[in-house]
Formats: structure tokens, C-alpha cells, sequence
């Protein structure tokens, strides 16, 4: 759990926000480029836990798609290269991947996928793609009890026939995967909207030769069509750059810039909203990128007053609803939101959701059938929210709760990694580098960005036990970065497949499954939501974590999510490189080493419960020997650590001499 809290000085905000790549137009990036003939350069996309499932359900299909990067580009050899998966597609969290990948696995004449998801995925409906491919021949078995029509999920490849597909709601997944099988299968599709949804599809198409006949009714798909290979740079995500948007307007002093942001008008409702409620955005740079409008928007604080949004202003702002929710609850007045039934269907139920959790914190909220009211206020809002593990209500109470004399406590904020996964990084920096008047903590407003204390050392010198014991006596919480390199080792090893044949594309796939949730003490990471220390902690695990600890992509991954921990609250972190690579500019740094005999004694009476003979010491100092020397790289201490030799001092000793420099780092640092 993480606590937002602030002080009652003025909330100053500066300084400039780059959200993460746009997760829709990443995820069609992906698609496109695979099935496309020639290569792809694809830049800036949204490395998150949704966009590494299309990734890794398209490896599974055949496509040649690299880790993903700041720079990549994809291979692609057709829609006649793609093929059955071997095994299940694993969606995560994502319905963009389910929706979409259904669509295109249907247009695939005698290709099967079975869609599987986590249990929030698993809920959420799939009839809706059902019927319009059902319709247009596809064959799709739902696997659950009568009348469920989540996931698990098999879709059955069909030659297509070309369809008109009304749809009652706008839906860009449901329009985008109908497209998708007629683009597939070569048959001509037609989708009609009562209101237009977003447009990403329609313009990347385009841009890849494909003719489309757009308008606000819909879109018409000739059959028989192939895409080119288009270079593409992600813009800015808005639904993300909007959570800043709203923390300006928060604010008693200076301005936001969010630079880079997609300014799609089917995508740009929730700006349009905050404007209406007295919020000044202007937009600098704007441009044309690959059919896309872009540009720097820089937001100031403001007065806010109380609106009304339904109707055909819906689909455009559907994702930052929550957001627009808590903003609500700082605006002079009612503010409704109804023909948003949408909601409902989420992540999670957000419109109950965000109303249960705004009235725990003590607004004025009532559930409409389709939306919600609130009455705002400037009352001090105070409680615990529960996420439901949802990315959008995390990041949209963990803004609300950056306002002066708020004190809200996110139960899950490792769930912002589904879409922004340096979400508490640049709120820290936005409110807390400028300014001392608000902080991202656990229990007290400080006025101090949060404390890192990192511990390093090679492998079996006591780091996670004595970072355990550093972090209780200082009440702060505990990151061991190693169990997130067991966590994807473990998940690697369910594979099958033999740890000498594992590459980095092939072992990130699985990343989207490790979450992590902050406990009353400690980062714990999760593997398919459920804790599983005891496996990630035996042999098989143990003797390949170096293999994967290798691999740049899985080291990228790991330390973005402890350092996205080290934004949300204070810690103590232990690992490898973390003073030198993680955080290198964190304010105590302690390097632990110990003689290998003695670091291999005291690992075997850790594992085996008793002392060891000399025998097994011997064998288990030779494997640390062998370890380390595959650990070199990332085993140097950082110039300014202090080093402590543990061989011939006690736990508490060493223990005792970290607390005592921490506690004089952070008086120095608080200024006591």
C-alpha cells in the first residue's frame, strides 16, 4: 500500500511531463507491423504489461517481434506468415489484446487460438466481439459455465464473408477487430457507430495503403487488401499526459508541460472537459506525425467549476472518467456523468468503483445507472482506496490525493505498470523536485522526496536479510530486487522449454504477469496475482536466475519496477548495480561483501536448516566463485558506497552500523 499525502503549504507544480507512448496506437503497432511484408521501425512505444501481451501473442503466432524498446523494428512476413499458437495466449489484463488478436486469429482460414487472461480480464465480456465474427463466419467457443462470456476463450479461423456490422455502442476494439478479420481474410466489412470511436485504426491503415471510406457513421473496408510497412513513432498517451493535466490543475503555483501528446480529436474529450470546468491549456508545437496530430500542452492552475458529460462526449474521454471523477471533487457544484454504462465493464466495475471510493474518502458521490454524480468540495479528503487493480483509479486517486492536506492510501500501486509504469516517478519529480510542498510517502508528509537506502553486494553476502531487518527498524519498506529476476525466472522455467534455448524476447513475454503490491512492509512481487516465495526461492530457480539476470531487457524491466517502488514510498532496496544503475543518486549506499567460504555457509544453513559439513561448502563456495564471476558487471560497489565486510561481524552488528547511517542521512536530509 502507498500513502499520497501532502502538507498545507501550496502545491507548486513545474517542470515538464513526457507520458509514455500511446497504449492504442502501440498495440496496433505491433499488429500492423506483423503483418505487413518488409520491416518496421517502430519508436517510442509504451513498454507496458498490455503491450507485451500483443507482443508475446504475436511471437506466438509467428511474428518476428523483438524486445521491446525505445528503438525496434519488426520484421514482417505477411498475414499468410501468422499461425496457430502452440499454447494459450496469455492477455494479461489486456482487452486491446484479446479484442484485437480475436479479430485477426478469425480471419485466418484453420488457425485456433484459445485467449486466456488473469481474473479481472477473465470477467470482462467478449460476446461483443463474438457476435459481428460469429456473423461473418468465424467459430468461437466460450469455455466456462453457461451463459459466461469472458475467458477463456477459442477462436476458430474462417474464410470470412463480407458483412455490415451495426454496433450499438462505439467501440474502437469491436471496430478494430472486425477490421482486422476482414483485413485477415480479405473480405469486405462495413461497421457502423452511433457515435464515432476512436480512429487510430482508420488512420494507420491508411497510412499503410489500405482503402477505407471514413465517416461519422462508421467505415468501409474493400476487400482484398494488403498493408504496406510503415515506420511509426508513438506520440504520447492522452488518457496518461490527462492525469497530469488534472494535477496542474490542482495546483496553487506554476504550470505543467506535457510534451509530445496525441492530440486526436477522438481521443482529446477529457481536455475538452477540464477546459469547460475553468482549466487553461494551451497548445505549443503543434504538428503532423504519420496521419496523427501532435503537440506540447502546458496547463496552469485553476478555479474549477462543476459540469455535465454524456452523450456523444463519452467515447471520447471514456478512460479518463475516473480522473475527471476526482477532479470533480474539488469543482464549486454537481457535476454528472451519465450514458457512460461503459464503465461498467472495465478493468473493473469503475463506476461503482470510483463512487465507493470517493465517498470512503468523505465526497459526496451517488452511483447513477450510468454514470455518477459528485458534489465537490475543499474539504481534507482522508482513506484507504481500493483499486481493484486498476491502473486508471490508481493513478487517478493517487493525483487526488498530491492536493494540499489529503492523506489518501492506494492499496495497489504497482498496477499502474498495465499502461504507466514511471506513473510514481514523474508525480515525485512533478510535486516534489519543484517544490516541498507535497511528497509521495507511506505514513508522514516530510517534505522530502522519498528516502532510498540501496544495498549491494554479489550473491549470499546477506543483503536481502539485513535490507529485511534495515527497513523494519527504520519503519520503511523493503525491495528485493532479486525476487523479481526469481519471479520471471520461475515463469521461464513453466515454459518447458530448456533454459539454454531461453532468449530475452522469449522470458520478457511473461513480464506482464509479475506485478507487485506494497505491504505493510515490503515490495512484494506477485506472480499471476498470487505471492509464490517458496517456489521462486528452490533449486531450479536459484540455478538459473544468473541466466536471466543476463539479459539486458530483463534487467531494464526489473529496475523500472523498483524504481517505480523508490518514487511511490521510502526504502531500503537490495540487489545487484542498484547504487550504480538503479538509483545513483540515492542518499545511502552500502556495499556488503564476505569471503566466499563464509557467504556459502551461511547460504547452506539457510536452505538446509542445519550446519553444513566442509564438503557441501566447498561445492556450494565453488558455485558462488563461478556466480560471481558471472555477476562481475553488475557486483561493483558504486564510488560513494560504504563497503562492510561482513565475514567476522554479526547480523546485528552490521545491521545496527546501516541503521545508524541511515538515520543521520535522513536528519540530513529533512533538515533535522
Amino acid at each position: 500500500m502507498v500513502a499520497v499525502s501532502s502538507s498545507r503549504s501550496p502545491l507548486v507544480v513545474r517542470g515538464v511531463i513526457r507520458a509514455p507512448g500511446d497504449k492504442s496506437i502501440s498495440h496496433r503497432s505491433l499488429i500492423f507491423a506483423a503483418m505487413a511484408s518488409g520491416p518496421t521501425r517502430i519508436r517510442d512505444i509504451l513498454v507496458s504489461a498490455d503491450v507485451q501481451a500483443t507482443a508475446g501473442a504475436l511471437r506466438a503466432m509467428g511474428a518476428e517481434i523483438p524486445p521491446l524498446s525505445d528503438d525496434f523494428s519488426v520484421n514482417g512476413r505477411g498475414v499468410a506468415s501468422l499461425h496457430s499458437p502452440a499454447l494459450a495466449l496469455d492477455c494479461g489484463n489486456s482487452g486491446t489484446t484479446t479484442r484485437l488478436i480475436a479479430g485477426l486469429v478469425a480471419g485466418l482460414a484453420g488457425c485456433v487460438a484459445r485467449f486466456e487472461g488473469d481474473a479481472s480480464l477473465s470477467r470482462r465480456p467478449m460476446r461483443r466481439i463474438a457476435a459481428p465474427l460469429t456473423h461473418m463466419g468465424a467459430r468461437i467457443d466460450f469455455e466456462g459455465p453457461e451463459g459466461h462470456d469472458g475467458l477463456p476463450m477459442r477462436v476458430h479461423g474462417m474464410p470470412l464473408s463480407a458483412v455490415t456490422v451495426v454496433n450499438t455502442h462505439a467501440s474502437a476494439q469491436v471496430k478494430g477487430a472486425v477490421m482486422l478479420a476482414g483485413l485477415a481474410s480479405g473480405a469486405g466489412v462495413t461497421v457502423q457507430e452511433p457515435e464515432r470511436s476512436r480512429d487510430h485504426s482508420e488512420r494507420m491503415l491508411k497510412a499503410r495503403g489500405v482503402q477505407l471510406s471514413v465517416s461519422d457513421d462508421g467505415v468501409v473496408l474493400l476487400p482484398a487488401q494488403t498493408l504496406k510497412a510503415v515506420d511509426v513513432v508513438v506520440p504520447s498517451d492522452p488518457s496518461s499526459a490527462a492525469f497530469f493535466a488534472a494535477l496542474a490543475a490542482f495546483a496553487d503555483e506554476g504550470e505543467l508541460r506535457l510534451e509530445n501528446v496525441c492530440l486526436n480529436p477522438t481521443r482529446t474529450g477529457a481536455f475538452d472537459v477540464l477546459r469547460r470546468m475553468g482549466v487553461r491549456i494551451d497548445v505549443e508545437d503543434q504538428r503532423t506525425i504519420g496521419g496523427e496530430a501532435i503537440g506540447t500542452l502546458v496547463v496552469f492552475p485553476a478555479s474549477l467549476q462543476a459540469t455535465s458529460i454524456g452523450g456523444a462526449e463519452i467515447p471520447r474521454c471514456i478512460d479518463e472518467l475516473p480522473m475527471i471523477a476526482c477532479v470533480a471533487a474539488r469543482a464549486v457544484g454537481e457535476t454528472r456523468i451519465t450514458d457512460a454504462g461503459e464503465l461498467r465493464v472495465k478493468e473493473s466495475d469503475r463506476i461503482r468503483a470510483v463512487v465507493d471510493n470517493l465517498r470512503l474518502l468523505g465526497v459526496d458521490a451517488e452511483e447513477l445507472p450510468d454514470g455518477m454524480r459528485i458534489i465537490g468540495s475543499q474539504a481534507s479528503l482522508a482513506g484507504q482506496v481500493v483499486t481493484h487493480g486498476d491502473h486508471r483509479l490508481a493513478m487517478a486517486f493517487g493525483i487526488l490525493g498530491a492536493v494540499p492536506g489529503n492523506r489518501i492510501a492506494i492499496d495497489d500501486p504497482g498496477c499502474v505498470s498495465v499502461s504507466y509504469p514511471t506513473f510514481w516517478r514523474d508525480l515525485s519529480q512533478a510535486i516534489g523536485s519543484a517544490t516541498e510542498s507535497a511528497v509521495v510517502e507511506p505514513v508522514i508528509a516530510s517534505g522530502a522526496p522519498p528516502l532510498v537506502i540501496a544495498i549491494d553486494g554479489p550473491a549470499a553476502s546477506g543483503k536481502s536479510s539485513t535490507a529485511q531487518w534495515v527497513a523494519q527498524l527504520l519503519n520503511v519498506h523493503h525491495v528485493d530486487s532479486g525476487a523479481f529476476y526469481r519471479a520471471i525466472t520461475l515463469l521461464a522455467l513453466g515454459t518447458g522449454v530448456a533454459p539454454e534455448q531461453w532468449t530475452p524476447d522469449a522470458v520478457m513475454a511473461h513480464a506482464h504477469r509479475v506485478t507487485w503490491r506494497l505491504t505493510e512492509r515490503s515490495v512484494l512481487p506477485l506472480v499471476d496475482g498470487i505471492v509464490q516465495d517458496e517456489a521462486m526461492r528452490d533449486a531450479p530457480v536459484t540455478r538459473q536466475v544468473s541466466r536471466v539476470a543476463q539479459m539486458g531487457a530483463v534487467r531494464h524491466w526489473v529496475n523500472d519496477q523498483v524504481r517505480a517502488a523508490g518514487a511511490a514510498t521510502d526504502i531500503v532496496v537490495d540487489g545487484r548495480d542498484i547504487g550504480t544503475a538503479v538509483f545513483p543518486t540515492a542518499a545511502l549506499k552500502v556495499f556488503l561483501i564476505a569471503d566466499p567460504w563464509e557467504r556459502a555457509r551461511r547460504r547452506l544453513i539457510q536452505r538446509l536448516g542445519h550446519r553444513p559439513n566442509d564438503a557441501e561448502i566447498a561445492e556450494e563456495t565453488e558455485a558462488l566463485v563461478a556466480r560471481d564471476a558471472l555477476d562481475a558487471a553488475q557486483s561493483a560497489p558504486a564510488r560513494d558506497a560504504i563497503t562492510i565486510d561482513t565475514t567476522s561481524v554479526t547480523q546485528e552488528e552490521q545491521v545496527e552500523r546501516i541503521v545508524a547511517l541511515a538515520k543521520a542521512t535522513r536528519d540530513r536530509l529533512r533538515g533535522r
